[in-house]
């Protein structure tokens, strides 16, 4: 769950919440909405063919645990490039194609991946406590999207005060004709920039170091949790 919770806020924090101010006051150009709809476009298209495509075909060699360590690395990966290109004061979106579909690939392969570690601990429970007790468990669910929902929201707001950006994602018609870039200070730039990419780093980092060290139902024990419970049953 702690993991859950760290991933789903990097995810909100940066592909969400901020990319939309990422775009409007950094990338700039009259044509920042555009770009940011062709972006967010196509990084819902991968994180869904990642769900349904990616995963599939990596589970074929890999199991669960190695998939999930090696997404772990494709996101983190991910935030590294977005984070060089955005410090190049690049202005072609096709270019931050190669980090969003690191990222969002990484996060539909996860989200699925998570939901089977928890069904994997219904099992856990089972053996450990005598009681299944999936209505709980997967009710967590619920409630870490939304604690991480308002935490990654609260980061947000946090930056663009810091960073003196005006808040708001409503944009009008006239919005999308203007350079809102021009006047950004370079210190407010690189504050969303920093707050975009090293704060999923670190969050990543945290939450794969607290995995490591709690997660133990690798598909060899979960096939052994699997066979005493046949046999008590």
């Amino acid at each position: 769950m702690f993991y859950r919770a760290t991933e789903l806020f990097t995810n909100k924090c940066s592909s969400s919440n901020l990319v939309i101010y990422f775009f409007k006051y950094d990338f700039g150009t009259t044509g920042w909405n555009n770009a940011y709809v062709l972006f967010n476009m196509f990084g819902g298209a991968i994180q869904v063919l990642s769900m349904m495509a990616f995963y599939p075909l990596l589970r074929k060699k890999f199991s669960s645990l190695q998939i999930f360590y090696i997404c772990l690395g494709m996101a983190i990966a991910g935030y590294v490039v977005l984070l060089g290109l955005a410090f190049t004061n690049m202005s072609n979106v096709f270019l931050l194609f190669i980090p969003g579909f690191l990222i969002f690939a990484a996060n539909g392969m996860l989200t699925v991946i998570t939901t089977v570690f928890l069904a994997n601990t219904v099992d856990y429970g089972e053996l450990k406590n005598g009681r299944r007790d999936e209505s709980v468990i997967f009710s967590m669910q619920t409630f870490v999207v939304k604690l991480a929902s308002g935490v990654a929201a609260l980061i947000t707001t946090i930056c663009l005060a810091v960073n003196k950006l005006q808040a708001g994602t409503e944009v009008s018609e006239a919005d999308k004709l203007v350079d809102w870039s021009v006047g950004v200070s370079a210190a407010s730039k690189a504050g969303l920039r920093m707050t975009m990419t090293i704060i999923p780093i670190i969050g990543l980092f945290v939450a794969l170091l607290w995995f490591r060290k709690r997660f133990i139902l690798n598909d060899q024990k979960v096939e052994e949790i699997g066979r005493q419970l046949h046999r008590e049953a």
